[in-house]
């Protein structure tokens, strides 16, 4: 496996194939896992296609495997990525993290793609998980 991003809230790993191994730890780490995988589930019942799918999880180890969505995009246009982040809206979520470290671009798919749920919030009940709640003011 290729590692990816190394940080002392996750380490995520790219698979020989192409899945994404996401493992939490640090601080609030059963939350943040948590709220990740309950988005990638809602956004994959709302039919949202440009965000990972969820393959496999175990809570115990704080790890998920996900889908590949996309290389990570280096930089995007402001406006792009405000629309970007309102068409995620659009299916009922509000990603806390809304910058390009964020985005992927997937040729499979032809479009970016957002990654990086576990600070996220639903936008009709207010549930999930924000920044601010657990590492302070942004």
């Amino acid at each position: 496996m290729r590692e990816m991003k190394n940080t002392p809230r996750s380490t995520v790993h790219i698979g020989f194939d192409g899945r994404v191994h996401k493992r939490f730890s640090g601080k609030h780490a059963q939350e943040r896992f948590d709220n990740e995988v309950r988005m990638l589930e809602y956004l994959e019942k709302q039919g949202c296609d440009f965000v990972p799918k969820l393959v496999q999880k175990d809570s115990e180890a704080l790890y998920l495997v996900t889908t590949n969505v996309g290389a990570i995009v280096q930089s995007l246009s402001p406006s792009k990525l405000k629309s970007l982040f309102e068409e995620l809206e659009s299916f009922g979520v509000v990603h806390d993290d809304p910058f390009a470290r964020n985005v992927t671009y997937s040729t499979q798919l032809g479009r970016f793609c957002i990654i990086d749920f576990e600070f996220a919030i639903l936008k009709e009940s207010g549930e999930g998980l924000r920044q601010e709640d657990v590492i302070g003011k942004k």
